[in-house]
């Protein structure tokens, strides 16, 4: 990750240095559509990988960890299957984080209770989650982050201090959001895409290639291919004597309001 974001830096860099070239020398009106074309690949690349910080801090990993620590995450609940990755979990007596939809929080708020009282963490996935989130104008975000965090403190008296965009996009009406509310943005480096493939062997394989120490692993709660492949992976990190931390204590960052 650490090489993807020295490429972003360096592309920004030589696009500066050529538009301020533009002020000392004629060039042709091609060289800024190729500029402009530059901008937005470096633009477009920055909104979909929150890794970048291209728009605002996300934690998405910690840096130059070198203890065998590694933090679960799973987004898009509560969910019918949260049930059986709790289980899981308890099973192998491990904590997670879920970062709930608020939508989904007002359909299961027994489920939400039942994370919390587990001891899992719990943070801001939005209230709709919708497929035009990266579109809301900042007030939108800046609503559907409150609203979501309303209905939790409703039921569990938690103020949540952690919020991970609908997809991982950012920008700057979801920085500007982000910077009102104060919550910190989390991300991570290993995706499953659980949500993508269908064959349970690729998403593990493509997670347990990825494990590293200090990594924060996206998975879903959602479906039972997520739940199969959660119970296979729990036992390649008990042989491998990884310890599943909550991402608060990974990032020694606090997950609520005081």
């Amino acid at each position: 990750m650490l090489k993807h974001k020295k490429i972003v830096l360096f592309c920004v860099a030589v696009v500066l240095v050529l538009f301020i070239l533009t002020f000392f020398t004629a060039v042709h009106w091609t060289f800024f559509l190729l500029l402009f074309i530059i901008w937005l690949g470096l633009t477009t690349w920055g909104s979909f990988d929150i890794r970048l910080n291209y728009f605002t801090k996300a934690y998405s990993l910690k840096p130059n960890s070198t203890s065998k620590e590694i933090a679960l995450t799973f987004d898009d609940g509560p969910h019918e299957m949260t049930e059986k990755v709790l289980d899981l979990l308890k099973q192998f007596n491990v904590k997670a984080t879920f970062f709930c939809i608020g939508k989904q929080i007002e359909n299961n708020p027994e489920l939400f209770k039942r994370i919390i009282s587990e001891g899992h963490l719990v943070g801001n996935h939005s209230y709709s989650h919708s497929e035009n989130f990266g579109f809301f104008s900042s007030q939108k975000v800046l609503d559907e982050i409150t609203e979501t965090n309303k209905l939790a403190q409703q039921l569990s008296g938690l103020e949540m201090n952690f919020f991970r965009p609908p997809f991982g996009v950012t920008n700057p009406m979801i920085a500007k959001a982000v910077s009102k509310t104060k919550h910190h943005v989390i991300g991570w480096n290993i995706r499953s895409l659980d949500t993508v493939y269908e064959n349970e062997n690729i998403i593990f394989e493509r997670v347990k290639n990825k494990i590293k120490p200090g990594g924060i692993i996206l998975l879903h709660d959602t479906s039972q291919k997520s739940v199969n492949v959660l119970e296979r992976l729990l036992l390649f990190l008990k042989t491998e004597n990884y310890s599943i931390v909550s991402v608060d204590k990974l990032l020694n960052l606090s997950a609520y309001e005081n």
